[in-house]
């Protein structure tokens, strides 16, 4: 089989991205310790994301409203201005962080452009993942970094009807088994799992090892090795 185009996926594949969501968290938790058991916050937080997450959709954007949804409801409307005021600081942190770029990423890249098509397939917010984009000074080797609301089946069709390349011919490399592993293999692609070291509730899932158009590596300078298993 011959794959043409990889396909990336951005936020904790190329650069770190959900250890900032994390820190903003626990920095949430401690703001509401008079409140609530940081347990209890963690669990009621995810409640409101995915609640939430098909009228905000993903990034720090709608998890900034999350928190402060949240942390209305935990203290019956009682939070104090200034502690939403912190919670509005700490999601702008969020979006003003650098943009710090994965090891092996960049040499990876570099190596694999002289033989393959490469896209970037993100979810999040347009403004917010276009900045990092082009903050992370990778952009100039993608022909495409395509922003969408959902990772599926369709969008990945839509996406790859759009570059021309047939499902089949392409890899989906990404850190989430659920967004970027399995549509990619339901539509007859191949898909590389690049684990990271926090993964978000809301994108877990069982990886199929046993799948043959699926491989996993633990650093993305493995990728060459691992798409030669199929070229």
């Amino acid at each position: 089989m011959t794959i043409s185009l990889l396909a990336f996926d951005a936020d904790d594949t190329l650069w770190h991205n959900e250890s900032y969501f994390r820190f903003t968290e626990d920095r949430f938790c401690e703001l509401l310790a008079p409140f609530a058991e940081a347990d209890h916050l963690g669990e009621r937080l995810l409640a409101t994301e995915r609640r939430n997450v098909d009228l905000y959709g993903y990034g720090a954007k709608g998890f900034m409203l999350s928190l402060i949804e949240t942390a209305l409801e935990i203290t019956e409307h009682r939070v104090p201005g200034a502690t939403l005021a912190e919670v509005l600081r700490l999601g702008k942190e969020i979006l003003a962080q650098p943009v710090e770029v994965l090891d092996g990423v960049v040499e990876t890249i570099e190596s694999l452009g002289g033989s393959h098509r490469m896209i970037v397939i993100t979810k999040g917010d347009l403004i917010h993942q276009e900045s990092k984009a082009a903050r992370s000074g990778l952009a100039e080797h993608f022909e495409l970094v395509e922003v969408v609301s959902e990772k599926d089946e369709a969008t990945y069709r839509r996406v790859f009807e759009r570059v021309g390349v047939a499902p089949e011919s392409v890899c989906m490399i990404g850190n989430s088994v659920k967004s970027d592993v399995l549509p990619a293999l339901a539509l007859g692609s191949y898909a590389v799992h690049v684990p990271y070291e926090i993964t978000w509730a809301m994108e877990r899932a069982e990886r199929p090892d046993d799948h043959p158009r699926c491989a996993a590596i633990t650093n993305l300078r493995e990728l060459p090795a691992a798409l030669s298993r199929w070229t």
